[in-house]
């Protein structure tokens, strides 16, 4: 029997001269009508999808046929007008679903240490205030490593600000007291919270001298996600001794780009 021969470079297995990833490019065009749909952030026609995916409307419709198809995409009966369809919504659901924030977000953990070389953590908000589930060492010595499982101060720790700015007064006031171990907050208290909010809210990243271990300066940075989950928050830890004013603004450059990497694989949009 003669073997069938495809003439379609797509039914080819890889060889040492194909790329070492090749792709189905119908499948990256499709791609860039449902981005054009993601962005338009509401139900979009013809014209302005082929606008959006950098198409001519003839070759935005053949995609869009498809994608009615299998469900990713839906057309108003009444306007015409496209959106994402009901199989778009399932694949969303379900990948919120399989998301595990903290795996995701502590696999961007040893590139941000390698950058900086100052060590890095991880914490989650929990009833009691922030909470520290990981822990990457730095090159240099610390006086004191904080373990995980550790609950860190609210007014005193550069996470517990990132939590004051980002949080509602309803879920960080209770901790406060019970951290100060008082029924009421006092006037100074609730101005240094505002004022630790009103900072780290203007500059993106909250940052402490000492405030939890001596000779200790940190930056912390939230990371948001895509659902209702409480931001999560990365902290750069060094010693004093090595944070100059000259190499502050390098770190906190490194810190917010790593927050926002992390934030995008968690499928956060600030315009949401």
């Amino acid at each position: 029997m003669t073997p069938r021969l495809s003439s379609d470079p797509e039914d080819s297995e890889p060889t040492e001269s194909s790329p070492a990833r090749q792709g189905i490019q119908s499948v990256e065009l499709a791609m860039t009508v449902l981005r054009a749909l993601e962005e338009g952030r509401g139900p979009l026609s013809l014209t302005q999808i082929a606008a959006a995916s950098g198409m001519q409307p003839s070759k935005a419709h053949r995609y869009l046929v498809s994608l009615i198809r299998t469900g990713l995409v839906a057309q108003s009966r009444s306007s015409g007008r496209y959106d994402l369809g009901p199989a778009m919504r399932r694949l969303g659901v379900e990948s919120l679903r399989r998301m595990d924030e903290v795996a995701l977000v502590s696999e961007h953990l040893p590139e941000l240490r390698e950058r900086t070389s100052h060590a890095v953590n991880l914490s989650v908000w929990s009833d009691h205030g922030p909470v520290v589930v990981r822990w990457e060492y730095g090159a240099h010595a610390l006086p004191i490593t904080v373990r995980a499982g550790a609950t860190m101060p609210l007014l005193n720790s550069a996470m517990g600000g990132v939590y004051l700015a980002y949080l509602p007064a309803q879920l960080t006031e209770p901790v406060l007291r019970g951290q100060a171990e008082r029924e009421t907050l006092d006037a100074a208290t609730r101005e240094r919270a505002r004022t630790i909010r009103a900072e780290v809210l203007g500059s993106g990243v909250a940052a402490t001298v000492g405030g939890v271990i001596p000779g200790v300066t940190s930056l912390a940075a939230p990371v948001f996600t895509a659902g209702d989950s409480f931001p999560l928050v990365v902290t750069l830890v060094m010693p004093s001794r090595v944070a100059t004013e000259e190499d502050l603004p390098r770190l906190t450059g490194e810190l917010l780009h790593s927050t926002r990497a992390m934030s995008d694989d968690l499928g956060y949009s600030a315009e949401l």
